[in-house]
């Protein structure tokens, strides 16, 4: 009996040792220049210039990147679920496929990102600044996206359920493919001159809170708000 006591307490001395070791070992990852598949899960990367960097495939899970520059930096495929990208920019980065689930990103600026397939379920996206992104096949399924910009992105095929989309403006915005707009909420949502004749999930009571003219295109069966063109005072 001395004998298994003595074994179970040596295993149980290396498990300990072994995920001590592992602790530290993702401990330093977060002092590590970027890398592709770098694991900065938890990390605190806030107010740092990291432009241009290598983070293709990393595993991104709740770092905080708060006020961050991360501008032309290779995201594909990582994995941003629940971070923190605050004030951050990811200007011209290039993100197909990237997760960025769940992530807390208020004021945040993803001008000319290159995000095909990228995914923003759920996402705190108010006031973020889409300016010509590349947003296709994009699921941005209830995401939080009050007063953001897509003057200019390409949202092709891309999907906004149940997404608050009140006063975001989606001005000379691209639609080639239809977008999904199933119970969105479009509450001064900004759709003049806006071509969503093929659009899918829209309803009449959505268009008449929005902001349309006599240039937007709508779905067969759907017409402008009376109440269109919108007066904008100070907001």
């Amino acid at each position: 009996m001395r004998v298994r006591h003595f074994a179970v307490s040596s295993l149980i001395a290396l498990v300990v040792a072994l995920s001590a070791g592992a602790a530290a070992l993702a401990a330093d990852d977060c002092h590590d220049s970027p890398r592709a598949g770098i694991d900065w899960r938890e990390c605190n990367k806030r107010n740092l210039m990291l432009p241009n960097g290598e983070l293709r495939g990393a595993n991104l899970t709740d770092v905080d990147f708060s006020g961050t520059d991360l501008a032309g930096s290779d995201l594909v495929s990582a994995i941003f679920e629940k971070a923190t990208l605050v004030r951050a920019s990811l200007a011209g980065a290039s993100a197909s496929g990237a997760r960025f689930a769940r992530v807390e990103a208020y004021r945040t600026d993803f001008s000319e990102i290159n995000a095909p397939g990228a995914i923003f379920r759920s996402g705190e996206l108010q006031r973020s600044n889409f300016h010509a992104a590349i947003l296709t096949d994009v699921d941005f399924t209830k995401a939080d996206m009050g007063r953001s910009q897509f003057d200019k992105a390409d949202v092709s095929g891309s999907r906004f359920a149940l997404t608050n989309l009140a006063r975001a403006d989606f001005r000379d915005a691209k639609f080639s493919r239809p977008a999904d707009f199933d119970r969105a909420f479009f509450f001064l949502t900004r759709i003049e001159g806006v071509d969503l004749s093929g659009a899918t999930g829209l309803n009449q009571w959505q268009l008449d809170m929005a902001c349309g003219d006599k240039d937007t295109k709508l779905p067969e069966g759907l017409k402008p708000s009376k109440n269109w063109p919108c007066k904008f005072g100070d907001d």
